[in-house]
């Protein structure tokens, strides 16, 4: 069985593409504290890379920001691609399936800023590693 849930904060603001046939997908960083120490006072982040897909990538773009506290539910995937040099590349991720939004509403917004989606970036084939 491959499943993973995580809760943790997003390490930087999510980044949406489409895909040429228009599909989103959105990806992030999520720090989750791991215990260092035996008595599980000492904490050190994980930086686990995780993708989402279609209304969840959008959802994701339009309402996340860097330090969002969420829960991630998928599986892990290994795939490989080959680079701009020609040179085979891993890339292990957490592709998640459910998203659920842990922190308040409007932490992180200023209150006399409305709220406003970002834009999505537009990718060609040559972009995408896979």
């Amino acid at each position: 069985m491959n499943k993973v849930i995580l809760i943790g904060h997003l390490a930087r603001d999510p980044e949406m593409r489409y895909t040429p046939s228009a599909i989103a997908v959105t990806t992030f960083t999520l720090a989750v504290n791991r215990h260092k120490s035996k008595d599980g006072m000492e904490q050190q982040p994980d930086w686990i890379n995780c993708v989402v897909w279609q209304k969840t990538a959008e959802n994701c773009a339009n309402y996340l920001r860097k330090g969002s506290k969420v829960l991630v539910e998928g599986r892990i995937q290994t795939r490989s691609f080959d680079d701009k040099e020609g040179k085979k590349r891993y890339v292990t991720e957490v592709v998640g399936d459910n998203v659920q939004f842990l922190s308040p509403k409007n932490q992180g917004e200023k209150p006399d800023e409305p709220f406003l989606p970002r834009e999505p970036i537009n990718i060609s084939d040559d972009d995408l590693p896979f």
